[in-house]
């Protein structure tokens, strides 16, 4: 059942007393003070709406169309975005790790190739080395001395050094 709300003013000299209704009696005070009266409103049964609700227009509709097109195309945009992102930090995620893989590797090739050099400068490898190349110590050595004057004195003897005389030529 629809009803209708109707508004009747009516004149101030036919209402002498404040009629007091639902309201609080401090709203029927307060609007008993004004000058001009306040409109009489009343529900009126059986009668139609004023407005009757229609449905939504085509018109409407087409208004809205864009707005929701614009959503879903951000939802879309961002979905595909995050999908983007997510690959390339798991690409970069792997490359990361073969990288670290590799600098690990190089680390210890590094590392033994520095034993390799540490071990070899010792006095001890080196005359191993020498000997399996063929070389002989060296006997006791004599050494120049310049004096001020441009004189050179020699101090010590030399000694050829020891061992097989094979020169080859």
């Amino acid at each position: 059942m629809t009803s209708r709300a109707t508004a009747r003013v009516t004149a101030p000299s036919a209402r002498t007393t404040p009629r007091v209704t639902a309201r609080s009696t401090r709203s029927t005070t307060r609007s008993t003070s004004r000058s001009t009266p306040r409109p009489e409103l009343r529900l009126v049964p059986g009668g139609t709406a004023a407005r009757p609700r229609r449905l939504p227009t085509a018109a409407l509709r087409h208004r809205r169309a864009p707005y929701v097109l614009l959503v879903v195309a951000l939802l879309i945009g961002t979905t595909l975005g995050l999908l983007v992102l997510n690959t390339t930090i798991a690409v970069d995620s792997l490359k990361a790790t073969h990288l670290r893989v590799a600098n690990a590797e190089r680390a210890e090739e590094v590392q033994r190739l520095e034993q390799q050099v540490v071990s070899g400068s010792t006095p001890a490898e080196i005359a191993r080395a020498a000997s399996a190349a063929g070389l002989v110590p060296a006997g006791p050595a004599a050494y120049l001395v310049v004096g001020p004057d441009g004189e050179s004195v020699l101090r010590g003897t030399p000694a050829p050094a020891g061992g097989d005389a094979e020169g080859g030529d």
